[in-house]
């Protein structure tokens, strides 16, 4: 199958504007499960130039410069994406034996490369005490462990949109009991970061059958297995990410994932909308 992906993204200003270089995060990244066969962008206005890069995790990034003022800036991007429809989330397997039960410790070379994605700030007791439960009815095992927390998460949380701002704080999330795909992702990512998993936030494209299908950016979770690599696993679904997810950006920092980041000089007000359409195509 291949899956059609349009996604536009405009703002409008309330007054000429100058807009300083933009970087474009919107390109889908390669994966054992799919191919990006075409993938182009087009821009109102039409920037002075454009320049493809990779950035420091590993993640293709436009960098686009504009001349002139203008008073709406509007950039979609087009993706053709084969992906194999029978693939099987779970042909892994997790070596050294070490790894199979937590809590453990990674590899020295390991621990340094992965350290970005260790990082987290003290949880709260509450917050402790459901991670531990759900370790304790895994008896320790790594992978039954993250499974169930993805499962677990998906049923005690609602998963509630919100269009705009950087995810909240676990603790906050987790009082709340509901959050957007974002917001669970991260409560999912520090309670790994816990227990010394490595863990880093997805931004991308999940594709879901329905008669009247609406879409918006989504969000998972990746975690590190020797023997595995990175693993996806989505809270808000509640599964282990299959070919259904389309990763676009992954980063330590939910921040650094974000589809389009740039400033503009002026006193103007913004307002910014999106369009994504997911269009199924039979090979």
């Amino acid at each position: 199958m291949k899956f059609k992906i349009i996604h536009e993204t405009t703002y409008q200003f309330s007054s000429q504007v100058f807009l300083e270089p933009q970087y474009l995060r919107l390109k889908p990244k390669p994966t054992p499960y799919s191919k990006l066969e075409t993938f182009r962008l087009k821009f109102s206005p039409k920037p002075a130039g454009i320049s493809e890069q990779t950035d420091a995790e590993e993640n293709c990034i436009h960098l686009c410069w504009f001349e002139g003022t203008h008073q709406d800036l509007s950039i979609r991007s087009e993706s053709l994406i084969d992906v194999l429809e029978n693939h099987n989330p779970f042909n892994f397997i997790v070596y050294p034996a070490d790894y199979l039960v937590f809590p453990f410790q990674y590899s020295e070379p390991l621990q340094t490369l992965l350290s970005p994605t260790l990082g987290s700030h003290r949880l709260g007791k509450a917050v402790v005490q459901y991670a531990e439960a759900i370790r304790l009815s895994c008896d320790e095992k790594t992978v039954p462990f993250l499974i169930d927390l993805t499962k677990q998460i998906h049923e005690d949380f609602k998963a509630s949109p919100r269009h705009e701002g950087p995810p909240f704080e676990p603790e906050k999330t987790f009082d709340l009991k509901k959050g957007s795909c974002r917001d669970l992702a991260w409560l999912q990512i520090h309670i790994l970061r816990h227990f010394k998993i490595a863990a880093r936030f997805v931004s991308g494209y999940y594709y879901v059958q329905s008669e009247t299908p609406e879409y918006e950016l989504h969000a998972w979770v990746e975690a590190f297995l020797p023997g595995a690599g990175w693993v996806g696993f989505d809270p808000s679904a509640g599964v282990v990410v299959g070919s259904s997810h389309i990763p676009v950006a992954t980063s330590a920092f939910p921040q650094q994932t974000m589809p389009l980041t740039g400033i503009f000089r002026g006193n103007a007000k913004s307002k910014l909308s999106s369009d994504l359409i997911i269009e199924p195509i039979k090979s």
